[in-house]
């Protein structure tokens, strides 16, 4: 099984990437989070510094592109394949109301004669290969069956599907329904994206859909960084390795970002996440989020991991 890193804005940049591929090294891919494609010769800082190969040394990274305008993603485009880069992915996926609002991300899935046009325009470019990272509609699981159809007309890389509509969000349970008929339906290759938080997730996904041979994690990875180990080697996450592992992600944003407010805000959105797999989690995880200064964030920490063990087995809240 081959396994990929999810894009997450504001979680999987370069630092954690680097992070994870120092600690764990068990990821074939990992995908950046969205740039918004433009006609500027010039990248936001954010955007280049994630990208840059000097940042990324070692690691396989895909970048992902979100827009809804082929001249801005073929513009776009031109300058991510001046860096090196061989493949970009599509962002259909991100339900978010503010991209949603302009008919980007999953938004777009409901503009399917528009979206066509666009997938024929960036294809036709013949720039770089593309992939696609898909949710199965905006409103109804039924769009996808109009939507394949599109996607069936492009020699598209990989077709990433993420089985829930924009409407979902990340409510609900994944449409395995509609995941398996793509399977059959795609000419394309499929991987599957979609609440694998456990090993017992995968083994449950896995025994059904036995010939899916790529998964990408997200929020699963995101929870347990050493979920992938877990799987391949049944290896259980050890805590002085989750902690080495925080401690230079931490000090990477330190030396990244000025203030204590920029460096908490990223700790903060990284432990919403990973507080999930300690044992009695939500006072240390109300602690942290409450943390004001990085003296205090070091002492809830701290705590933490001295006394709370890593579950065994748990259940997300998601």
């Amino acid at each position: 099984m081959n396994f990929y890193l999810a894009p997450l804005e504001g979680l999987t940049g370069y630092i954690y990437r680097n992070a994870h591929k120092t600690f764990f090294n068990n990821v074939d891919r990992y995908f950046s989070p969205f740039i918004v494609a433009n006609q500027s010769n010039s990248f936001k800082t954010r955007d280049i510094k994630d990208i840059l190969p000097e940042n990324n040394q070692g690691i396989v990274l895909i970048p992902q592109i979100l827009t809804n305008n082929a001249e801005d993603f073929i513009h776009t485009s031109k300058r991510i394949r001046e860096l090196g880069y061989n493949e970009i992915n599509l962002n259909l996926g991100c339900p978010s109301g503010t991209v949603v609002s302009k008919n980007r991300g999953s938004g777009f899935l409901a503009k399917r004669e528009e979206l066509d046009i666009f997938l024929e325009e960036i294809y036709s470019a013949g720039i770089t290969k593309i992939s696609i990272k898909t949710r199965i509609g905006k409103d109804e699981p039924e769009e996808f069956y109009d939507l394949i159809e599109i996607y069936n007309k492009y020699p598209i890389e990989e077709l990433i599907i993420h089985p829930r509509t924009q409407k979902d969000f990340y409510k609900n349970k994944p449409n395995l329904k509609v995941f398996k008929d793509a399977l059959s339906l795609s000419k394309n290759p499929v991987i599957y994206n979609g609440n694998i938080f456990t090993v017992e997730d995968y083994n449950e996904f896995t025994n059904e859909f036995n010939g899916v041979d790529t998964i990408m994690l997200g929020r699963g990875l995101l929870c347990n960084p050493g979920l992938i180990g877990e799987i391949k080697n049944n290896t259980k996450l050890e805590k002085k390795l989750l902690k080495d592992f925080h401690d230079r992600v931490y000090e990477d944003y330190k030396k990244d970002l000025s203030g204590d407010r920029n460096v908490l805000f990223k700790m903060k959105e990284m432990w919403f996440y990973m507080s999930q797999i300690f044992s009695n989690n939500e006072k240390y995880a109300k602690r942290i989020r409450k943390s004001e200064r990085l003296a205090d964030y070091d002492i809830a920490v701290s705590s933490l991991f001295r006394e709370q063990d890593i579950l065994e087995e748990w259940e997300s809240k998601f």
